[in-house]
């Protein structure tokens, strides 16, 4: 009896010190600490990102053509210099591979003002110009377009009467806001007919209003990032030397 009465006690312990105990959260404690220049630096994460940044800064210095002017966006009210050279440059640089995998020419470009960020300089120009002046990474798309739609797209253009980017587009209004003409590629505007339009994707998606782009017939995405497309054309050109031109004017 004692036996077995030892060995219901030993049990009874047992169960009574397995028994977990429900733990719960009572408090959360914590602080700020600031990301600055004055956190000491550790030598040896330093001296292992040393090499890669390094060559990053190489290759984004190195010169790929040469301005002779200063071209900034708010350089112009219906068209810019530094806009119809990222449109031409779209243009230019996307055309050929849209065309190589459809059989197709693009018909027109068109951009948006807010989308450059930065100035193109007087000097030296740079894959870091292309960088500044294009911080995103917004990509090159074709959209096929009926011509009521291009028709929507011209509307849209003369009630903002911003110097959004478009190349191969020319578009004339008069003092009241009414299109006096309007062509692609020299031609009039065909109603019935299909225009292939290079944008970005966030253009597409609706950005600046621009709700033009659908539904339509046809979406080419190109992985062709805008910024790549500048890099490429800036290796094309010994001088950048874009003008304001006709491309989108008022008339008196």
């Amino acid at each position: 009896m004692r036996l077995t009465h030892l060995i219901f006690l030993l049990y009874f312990f047992s169960l009574f010190n397995c028994k977990q105990t429900n733990l719960g959260l009572t408090k959360i404690e914590g602080k700020q600490i600031q990301i600055t220049d004055t956190l000491p630096i550790d030598s040896k994460i330093e001296s292992y990102i040393k090499p890669f940044r390094d060559h990053i800064q190489k290759d984004l210095d190195s010169v790929l053509a040469y301005s002779p002017n200063s071209y900034s966006k708010s350089n112009g009210s219906f068209n810019t210099a530094i806009g119809n050279f990222m449109a031409d440059a779209i243009y230019s640089e996307a055309n050929p591979v849209f065309k190589s995998r459809t059989g197709k020419d693009i018909d027109m470009v068109l951009l948006n003002l807010g989308g450059i960020r930065s100035i193109l300089p007087k000097g030296n120009i740079t894959k870091r110009t292309a960088y500044k002046i294009m911080p995103f990474e917004n990509s090159i798309v074709v959209v096929a377009l009926k011509g009521n739609q291009v028709d929507s797209l011209v509307n849209y253009l003369c009630r903002v009467k911003r110097a959004h980017p478009i190349a191969k587009l020319k578009l004339t209004i008069n003092e009241n806001d009414k299109i006096v003409e309007a062509k692609i590629k020299g031609k009039d505007i065909e109603l019935d007919k299909v225009y292939y339009v290079a944008t970005n994707d966030y253009l597409y998606s609706g950005g600046d209003n621009m709700s033009f782009f659908k539904p339509n017939d046809s979406l080419y995405v190109l992985n062709y990032k805008v910024r790549n497309a500048l890099i490429d054309n800036f290796k094309k050109v010994d001088t950048i030397n874009p003008v304001i031109d006709d491309r989108f004017i008022q008339i008196k």
